[in-house]
């Protein structure tokens, strides 16, 4: 017995339910919007037999454009086709997308040119502009999990695979059709919500990198140049076509990996006071203390010379005082000039001048009738410190920054995909002999990812054109000469570092800098 008009046969309904299925698998697994919704109007095109279709997503009061197909037009526009410069459809019930986006109704019109649809004048506008004959139209509103609108699909002239003909949307189509349209919506949403927690994800990267950054004068913009510098080693080595490199390649989740420990690496720094990470002299803590010895030595002066006045009035030889307190002054200036000079951070303490210290730790002088030291304990600590600003607690306080690092790291639920980053990041100060922080890692222990981190960070630290450690910026030649001597120790990777000299990729840090200059200038 022939099927009845606008049904299919079981068998044919068996193979659509089945077909349904297939394509609700399919749309689950696409992670790429513009690749979706392509999809999704090219499967309900198919599953209907439709000739051409539209779809449109819901943004505020308004249907965007997202996507067209039109086989007889042969016109294929938006996503990956290119973008057309269609207006945005009001949502209300002046027109059939608006329709169904309002009422979340179905339409199915056997023939838009029926006096009953002529209220909806968008089928005939379109057919005047591009010479297209609709007939029967499909409109179906796209519903997520909540219920709500989310977007449009329009499918245009059913066509009968036996006859060719042109015809309206058959009923059991129009069953399943809403089952698809379901699983549409679903699948948009979950890559909206993906895409919209990856953006969150991100804008929080780099708001706590910047933040970071920003908390010191000296280290702004540091952590972006490592994450540029570091993608521009990667991609290198994905080039590498010879040497001991050639046969790695890093996927693209292996450089978003990469890319993401770049940004955190740091993190671990918020704890770090920025006294510590700052510390431009020895003293310094708050403020520089070398100015509270400046004072305690001017009242060490006076204090010499209210004891010369007393002596005088004693009866004492008063040219042989005033010798005397002369002297004694001399040498407090030269004894402050020494400790002002020691508060330097780029002095170098020899052994007698670390004796020289404590010789003048060891004096006390009398002010106001109370006995005061030349220097407490703690400003003898810091003014030892034989190189650098940085006593072994700060120095270790700063180090400390990698292993909370990896501490704060470990507490985010990172996807399977950004698993590693907490290791990667936390590795940028591990050295390949087993001497670098915080885990002493070695060899192998150290993942390439980590190792390119390590290189860049050095080399950035290196490059910076302030710090309050240094007098003045370092030459290339002189940081890439520190470089080679980190690898010839057995700290850093030589087959990166031979690439990244080799390839002068050290280079692209002046064009990230040049970027930065150019950007803040921009935004004043």
């Amino acid at each position: 017995m022939p099927a009845e008009a606008g049904t299919r046969p079981a068998l044919d309904l068996q193979e659509r339910l089945q077909r349904l299925n297939q394509i609700g698998v399919a749309l689950s697994v696409e992670r790429d919007l513009t690749v979706l919704l392509e999809r999704i109007l090219l499967e309900a095109r198919g599953f209907t037999g439709a000739d051409a279709g539209t779809l449109f997503l819901v943004s505020g009061d308004h249907l965007t454009f997202a996507i067209a197909q039109n086989d007889t037009l042969r016109s294929f526009v938006g996503g990956r086709y290119g973008q057309a410069n269609i207006p945005p459809v009001p949502i209300n019930r002046d027109s059939v997308s608006g329709y169904a986006a309002t009422t979340g109704e179905m339409l199915n019109i056997s023939d838009v040119y029926d006096p009953e649809w002529q209220r909806f004048e968008g089928p005939r506008n379109y057919d005047r502009m591009t010479g297209y004959r609709t007939r029967s139209m499909l409109v179906v509103p796209l519903r997520d999990h909540e219920g709500q609108v989310i977007g449009v699909l329009q499918l245009l002239n059913a066509v009968d695979p036996q006859t060719r003909q042109v015809g309206p949307f058959a009923a059991d189509v129009v069953a399943l059709i809403q089952s698809l349209a379901s699983q549409a919506a679903v699948a948009i949403t979950n890559v909206r919500l993906i895409r919209d927690t990856e953006a969150l994800f991100e804008s929080f990267v780099r708001v706590m990198a910047t933040a970071i950054d920003e908390r010191s004068p000296y280290t702004g913009g540091h952590i972006r140049r490592v994450a540029e510098m570091a993608h521009v080693v990667a991609e290198a080595v994905n080039r590498c076509a010879a040497g001991p490199l050639a046969d790695v390649v890093f996927a693209a989740d292996e450089l978003n990996e990469l890319r993401v420990a770049s940004w955190m690496h740091d993190i671990g720094k918020i704890t770090t006071p920025e006294w510590v990470v700052d510390k431009p002299t020895k003293l310094t803590t708050i403020h520089d203390r070398i100015e509270l010895l400046r004072a305690r030595y001017v009242g060490f002066m006076q204090a010499a010379r209210v004891q010369a006045l007393e002596q005088q009035l004693g009866g004492a030889d008063p040219q042989a005082v005033a010798a005397a307190c002369a002297t004694e002054i001399e040498r407090l200036h030269d004894e402050l000039a020494f400790l002002e000079k020691a508060n330097n951070p780029g002095e170098f303490m020899v052994d007698a001048d670390l004796e020289r210290l404590r010789q003048i730790a060891a004096r006390t002088y009398m002010v106001d009738g109370q006995p005061v030291p030349s220097l407490s304990p703690d400003e003898l600590l810091n003014l030892s410190i034989r190189k650098g600003s940085l006593t072994d607690a700060e120095r270790r306080k700063i180090s400390d920054h990698a292993s909370m690092t990896i501490r704060m790291l470990e507490q985010i639920p990172f996807t399977r995909k950004l698993r590693r980053v907490p290791e990667i990041a936390g590795a940028h100060h591990e050295k390949l002999d087993g001497t670098g922080y915080p885990q002493g890692l070695r060899g192998d222990q150290i993942s390439l990812q980590a190792r390119i981190l390590a290189l860049v960070d050095i080399f950035e630290s290196l490059s910076a054109d302030d710090r309050p450690y240094r007098a003045e910026p370092m030459s290339r030649e002189m940081v890439l000469g520190i470089l080679k001597k980190e690898v010839d120790a057995h700290h850093l990777d030589a087959d990166l570092h031979a690439l990244f000299v080799d390839q002068q990729l050290y280079r692209e840090l002046d064009r990230i800098k040049a970027q930065m200059v150019l950007e803040r200038q921009q935004r004043s």
